[in-house]
């Protein structure tokens, strides 16, 4: 690959704003350079480490009629992110080796960004935990309250295994089961078989939320254990993080809208953890700042969107679309006043990369992987069906309006995405690696 320099452009790196130039050799970043009261070529212009969403459901295989590798991925560099970690929720679930090695493969002929995947926690398969690949794997996901067939665990030897056993970081989905079924059974005496999507937050309910991380959190003290708190959604699980080895997860969802939003949108925002409060979603965006949310991540989980319509609480399929709106979605919030640019780079890049001991990721630094994001301040432009690129076809920030959008994204060192000329089909991701015996 030939060298070249991005120059005179306004630089947003550990927790520091300024204008540099950075050179680019085989890949990586060969040089930083500070230009101390210079002013950037184009004022509009910042240069970002590329996001690392930690938490995305790119559906392959088996769901390959809403969403693929290839799809998402196209959708992610569109959007920014230059390293995704895929969850392991699929069909057949990644609950095997055999079935990680499978996804390893596809992603290595057809991701455009880096990728990893997660493993899978079962009642059953702890027993393969030592030998998986701690170099490759970012984490063991594991489903504390889940409709996802034999990835539900919510009975506690299981649980106390796999949070003794566990090589690797745990990620955890945290709603309590039994509180789920006993809502749900009482809102369908009320109001029928298929309730509307407004007792979704009734039936997913932040009881469900508390009870269940509040064990999670319990058990990985117990056995010391390196704990994400996935996509905490009340303000009452924010009182159980601040730092240490058990820390907590936002997504974007849960920062962006909230249960009055159902009466607009409906099924389009239907996710698991349901999405709460307005003081809830207030109180999720004050923790940004605090120390007590220590990522943004999507969450993103396509559906097709006469799937998503073809019922309401009970069975329309929870998720959506985020991965590609994400980071101007934060910007937005940026500019309202809700945190700082460099804060939003500490949560969407560097620590995720933090947490998982990511390496040469997630960071402008020399001798790390050009994975990088250029970002414009520009005129208000509103989100349309048109604008999506992920298989499924919409997006519920559709109507929106954003003051940023992504310019270019480099995934080692290639230009994967251009905002004039699109994603660029002979751009290939690599292999996420991660530093070894992080438990």
């Amino acid at each position: 690959m030939p060298s070249f320099w991005i120059k005179d452009v306004t630089i947003v790196n550990e927790g520091r704003q300024f204008v540099g130039s950075v050179c680019i050799e085989d890949g990586q970043i060969a040089r930083v350079e500070e230009h101390p009261n210079a002013q950037p070529a184009d004022a509009s212009l910042y240069l970002l480490p590329g996001v690392v969403d930690e938490h995305v459901h790119f559906r392959e295989p088996g769901l390959t009629h809403k969403a693929d590798i290839e799809s998402e991925s196209r959708a992610a560099a569109a959007g920014g992110v230059t390293t995704v970690f895929d969850m392991p929720n699929c069909v057949p679930q990644t609950t095997s080796i055999e079935a990680w090695e499978r996804k390893m493969q596809r992603a290595e002929d057809v991701c455009r960004v880096n990728y990893a995947f997660h493993f899978g926690a079962t009642t059953s398969n702890a027993n393969l935990f030592s030998r998986l690949d701690s170099h490759r794997i970012p984490a063991v996901k594991v489903f504390m309250g889940s409709s996802t067939g034999g990835m539900l665990v919510d009975r506690e030897e299981a649980l106390r295994r796999i949070f003794a056993e566990s090589p690797l970081p745990l990620m955890a989905h945290c709603e309590d089961t039994s509180i789920i079924e006993e809502n749900m059974q009482r809102v369908q005496a009320r109001e029928g078989a298929d309730p509307d999507v407004r007792f979704h937050p009734v039936i997913r309910s932040r009881e469900a939320c508390l009870r269940s991380s509040e064990l999670a959190c319990r058990l990985a003290e117990e056995y010391d254990a390196q704990l994400m708190v996935a996509h905490v959604t009340t303000a009452e699980e924010l009182g159980m993080f601040g730092g240490g080895r058990i820390v907590a997860e936002a997504c974007v969802p849960h920062l962006v809208f909230s249960d009055r939003d159902y009466a607009s949108l409906g099924t389009r925002i239907k996710c698991n953890p349901a999405v709460k409060t307005l003081a809830d979603r207030e109180a999720l965006r004050k923790a940004l700042t605090t120390g007590q949310i220590h990522t943004i991540a999507t969450d993103h989980a396509p559906h097709l969107l006469s799937e998503k319509q073809a019922g309401h609480a009970a069975k329309a399929p929870s998720g959506m679309p985020m991965v590609q709106f994400s980071l101007v979605a934060m910007l937005n919030l940026v500019d309202e006043g809700v945190l700082t640019l460099p804060r939003l780079v500490e949560l969407m890049s560097h620590n995720p990369s933090r947490f998982f001991s990511l390496e040469g990721r997630g960071f402008i630094r020399e001798g790390y992987h050009a994975d990088l994001v250029m970002v414009r301040r520009t005129e208000p432009w509103t989100l349309t069906s048109e604008d999506v690129i992920s298989k499924c076809g919409w997006s519920p920030l559709e109507g929106r309006s954003f003051g940023w959008r992504v310019e270019n994204t480099f995934v080692n060192g290639k230009l994967a995405y251009d905002h004039a000329l699109g994603v660029q089909d002979d751009v290939r991701g690599e292999a996420a690696t991660f530093a070894p015996s992080r438990r």
